[in-house]
């Protein structure tokens, strides 16, 4: 907000691509080393908060789900990394793939250097005071806590489940690599699907169907099923439902908070990504607690059971107020 969506970006990318030179060339020899360059590494989450308000500011409401979904498919990075990251540490050691990471990264600087250009009509600067007026906004809460349960989902299965398919089937950690890439794939391919959908039915009625239908199949998974093909099936669906729940809840946001866009992206963004963290803490917990992950699967159906209830809870309000028609031209 203060210094564009292009200078954060391009600060964000240097950071990240700096840490990993570093920790190519140095290597990473403690656990306090590997937490140091984790929190650099950490920027590159935050660039969620730069590509969306860049992409929001140029499209009107009637396309902001499209428009939102299609950046935030950046998540199919993540695709990437479950998928080359072993093998690629199997043939090169796992300290040159901080090196072999480097050239994606430095050509999407180049690209973005080159291509990416801030909105002409973008909002003034905001304050401190800004960020802390938006959090007194209830409606902000609700899109924190339902942005939790779809990104954070997505985040903390995608954390999760290589160890998952470990644990649970044995699988080396290669296949459970592969295994792995393949939900974040439907998750992060359907995020602009499910952007669109939320602009064509309303973005409430299509979150309400992403948390009904990602909460039954992790409920379901959770009876330990003997069948990885099985478990790898419905881990799919619950991953498509989370990554098109993110695209309808970020089709709503700009509806809601047009003129905060760059404060609720961060403060949205940040609560998807603190979801992520608790949701990989907590299934660790309860996998160390238990010895399987059945509890911690039906404890997040639970939650996306909650979120529904929540979501229905303000449906009506939304609607005859800021979601009217006499309010915007998107549907709500």
């Amino acid at each position: 907000d203060r210094t564009s969506p292009k200078t954060a970006g391009l600060f964000g990318q240097i950071v990240v691509i700096a840490a990993l030179f570093v920790a190519w060339v140095n290597g990473v020899h403690s656990y306090e080393q590997a937490l140091l360059l984790g929190l650099f590494l950490g920027m590159a989450g935050a660039s969620f908060a730069v590509a969306l308000p860049l992409a929001s500011q140029w499209y009107p409401p009637q396309h902001q789900g499209k428009a939102m979904g299609i950046a935030g498919a950046g998540n199919s990075g993540t695709v990437l990394a479950a998928l080359f990251a072993p093998v690629l540490a199997t043939m090169f050691g796992w300290s040159n793939v901080f090196g072999l990471a480097l050239i994606p990264l430095v050509l999407t600087l180049i690209i973005f250097a080159s291509v990416a250009k801030n909105a002409p009509n973008r909002p003034a600067p905001k304050s401190f005071a800004d960020y802390m007026k938006a959090l007194g906004d209830r409606d902000s809460w609700w899109f924190m806590f339902f942005y939790s349960v779809t990104f954070g989902g997505f985040l903390g299965l995608a954390s999760t489940l290589p160890g998952y398919f470990h644990d649970q089937y044995a699988f080396d950690p290669v296949k459970a690599g592969y295994y792995t890439a393949a939900c974040v794939f439907a998750g992060s391919m359907l995020r602009p699907l499910g952007g669109a959908l939320a602009d064509r039915i309303g973005g409430i009625r299509s979150l309400l169907m992403m948390y009904t239908l990602a909460a039954a199949c992790l409920f379901v998974v959770g009876f330990n099923l003997p069948s990885s093909t099985a478990a790898l099936a419905l881990f799919v669906v619950a991953m498509l439902s989370l990554g098109a729940g993110n695209g309808a809840v970020f089709q709503l946001v700009p509806q809601r908070f047009s003129k905060e866009i760059g404060v609720m992206t961060g403060l949205v963004g940040m609560a998807g990504g603190i979801g992520g963290f608790m949701l990989t803490a907590g299934l660790g917990a309860v996998k160390q607690a238990t010895g399987d992950y059945q509890m911690g699967l039906w404890l997040f159906a639970s939650l996306g059971a909650l979120a529904w209830f929540g979501l229905y809870g303000v449906k009506r309000r939304w609607r005859t107020t800021w979601g009217s028609a006499a309010m915007t031209a998107a549907r709500v």
